[in-house]
């Protein structure tokens, strides 16, 4: 029914169902002290960063960000539109979802034109697949032969074909009810302003459909049999396909394994079918674009390594510098991605057919590692021998480096990187820290401890250290252990008294212990992750680049002495305070009871002492 919900039903709703039974249908959750904790269903990861706050009454992952209230997490992991997602959740409660101007005959239009977008893809598909089987696909049937395809694989990607006639598909949608004008927008017809007729746009092509992940046709992509140009065809940009978003043989790649690994980026259609054909399931392939940030994203969610395989030519080692370029943010500990640089003139179609699937899948296991890919590139064309050309390549390293996230890979990058060099690791620290616009900081120097006999000094830091590495305040200090060892957060006590709330250190100490307590955090990365891009976010991150010379054995005794001056010093100030408390309300002219006058006696005896 056409027409916009109204706000105040979606209030409603959101006030009725109950988040964690929502996520739980689909998540395994465990109770983690208030809230529940799970795997994140949006990314690949061993231990839990995905919590679902019952009070609160929303989800929050600490390792890709994912966030929101049911509605939002029907949307992403259902993938459905909002109007979907609000109809599922009303049918939970046996609700009726109302409609504001359902009587508006253009809200009725456009509800009418939606449905037929949706309906006339896959009548589309069903129309391609229908003409493959007769007698005017059989052209196609034998190119599908020589390609060595079975009959298998054809359908299990549900090639078709689109006959060599101007109007063959406009006719048959049209004999349905589909006008041409929502032909036109959802890319099936191609219309000439001049004359304004239209016509099919796939004419004489095998017809691959490009599917979402739940298998619903969003858009084709069209190989000629003539001699046509382009040789290949995609489905323009339409209400449901995005070709810099979309992966062909996503959905196939899904269901031919529920527990994906590893997946293996392609160029094309047909090398995506060609190693399916040879058993090789776990391969999509871009749409006419290079890899994006946001395939990335989607890749990563349902596996935790991918592997880009390119020609060995000029132009695949183009286009893997790019793709090196876009998932250099996304390398969040725990992923990997691997380049895989084939024979010059070979494409993985031919390839799989010459060597077979086991040497392919030994190349896909043996393709070259992120970090060996990154220094190779840095380094082409250079003498690392001279000094300039060892200054070039470490720059361009450093410049790689930036898009990194913090965590492992980017310290054990700039080891390598120093030893590779004889440059010392904590220089390229100050060069990393220096671009991020914050700063040189040299390399830190010793600090007393305070694990046995706490260092006197202000409660907290009355400022955060320079850029150029001056001493620590003790929150700061107590920080910096806790970014490098999470699992310090199980020594400290259950109340937080002991913090200061009153400068920025403390205020962010208490905020990581409350983060770290309710995920059970061991990976500094994934708290690192969540304060990503504020403030707090590059503090932390300073306190995580900075050297902990405090050596791991010595790390929990260093964190209770700390405790333990706080507790001091917050027990010395407490009488202070009372007296002072008690003197200012007896010189605003107050009388002080007896019980007062006693309490101030004995503070002052304490004071003393």
């Amino acid at each position: 029914m056409a027409g916009q919900i109204p706000q105040r039903f979606i209030d409603d709703l959101l006030a009725r169902v109950d988040v964690v039974e929502v996520v739980g249908e689909r998540v395994t959750l465990k109770k983690a002290g208030r809230n529940y904790a799970g795997l994140c269903p949006f990314h690949q990861e061993k231990s839990p960063s995905f919590t679902v706050s019952q009070d609160k009454q929303f989800y929050h992952c600490f390792g890709c960000g994912a966030h929101g209230n049911a509605l939002r997490f029907l949307m992403e992991y259902d993938n459905l539109r909002f109007p979907e997602a609000v109809e599922q959740l009303a049918a939970r409660q046996g609700l009726e979802v109302p409609r504001e101007g359902a009587d508006d005959p253009h809200a009725k239009a456009r509800e009418k034109k939606r449905q037929e977008g949706v309906n006339l893809l896959e009548l589309s598909a069903s129309f391609f697949r229908e003409r493959l089987a007769m007698n005017e696909g059989r052209a196609a049937r034998g190119y599908l032969d020589n390609r060595g395809l079975s009959p298998e694989v054809v359908r299990d990607f549900a090639i078709g074909y689109a006959p060599d006639n101007w109007e063959a598909l406009k006719r048959h949608l049209s004999e349905r009810g589909i006008s041409e004008a929502v032909q036109v927008e959802y890319g099936l017809l191609v219309s000439r302003e001049d004359s304004g007729r239209s016509y099919d746009r796939f004419r004489d092509r095998v017809m691959f459909p490009i599917r979402d992940w739940k298998g619903r046709t969003i858009g084709f992509g069209g190989r000629v049999l003539g001699d046509a140009k382009p040789k290949y065809l995609n489905s323009p940009e339409t209400p449901v396909f995005h070709k810099g978003r979309e992966l062909y043989g996503l959905f196939e790649a899904r269901q031919a394994n529920r527990q994906l690994e590893r997946l293996v980026i392609v160029e094309g259609y047909m090398d995506v079918v060609a190693l399916a054909q040879f058993g090789i399931r776990n391969a999509v392939a871009t749409l006419g674009t290079s890899t994006s940030e946001e395939h990335l994203q989607r890749l990563f969610r349902l596996v935790g390594e991918v592997v880009f395989c390119f020609d060995g030519d000029n132009a695949g080692r183009q286009a893997a510098r790019r793709a090196l370029d876009n998932v250099l943010p996304q390398m969040i500990d725990g992923r990997q991605a691997r380049f895989l640089f084939l024979p010059e003139g070979e494409d993985p179609d031919s390839l799989v057919r010459s060597e077979g699937a086991e040497a392919f899948n030994d190349r896909i296991t043996c393709a070259s590692p992120l970090s060996e890919f990154l220094f190779e590139q840095a380094a082409e064309g250079r003498d690392l021998q001279r000094i300039e050309d060892r200054e070039r390549f470490a720059s361009g390293v450093l410049k790689a480096l930036r898009r990194l996230p913090e965590g492992v890979l980017k310290s054990l990058l700039l080891s390598e990187l120093a030893t590779r060099t004889g440059i010392d690791a904590s220089r390229f620290e100050a060069l990393l820290e220096s671009g991020d616009g914050r700063g040189a900081k040299a390399p830190d120097g010793p600090e007393p401890s305070v694990g046995g006999a706490p260092v006197e000094g202000e409660r907290g830091s009355a400022a955060p250290a320079s850029a150029r590495g001056g001493s620590l305040g003790l929150l700061a200090r107590t920080l910096q252990l806790l970014v490098h060892e999470p699992t310090l957060v199980e020594r400290l006590p259950a109340d937080l008294d002991w913090c200061a709330d009153n400068d920025s250190d403390g205020v962010l100490c208490r905020e990581v212990i409350r983060l770290l307590r309710a995920g059970r955090y061991r990976s500094p990365q994934v708290l690192l992750a969540h304060f990503h891009g504020s403030a707090e976010g590059q503090r932390l991150q300073v306190l995580a680049r900075r050297e902990l010379l405090i050596p791991r054995a010595a790390r929990a005794a260093e964190l209770d002495g700390l405790i333990e001056h706080f507790r001091r010093q917050s027990s010395a100030e407490a009488p202070e305070t009372e007296i002072n408390d008690l003197l200012a309300k007896q010189r605003g002219g107050e009388r002080l009871s007896s019980e007062e006058r006693q309490r101030l006696m004995e503070l002052f005896q304490m004071a003393k002492r």
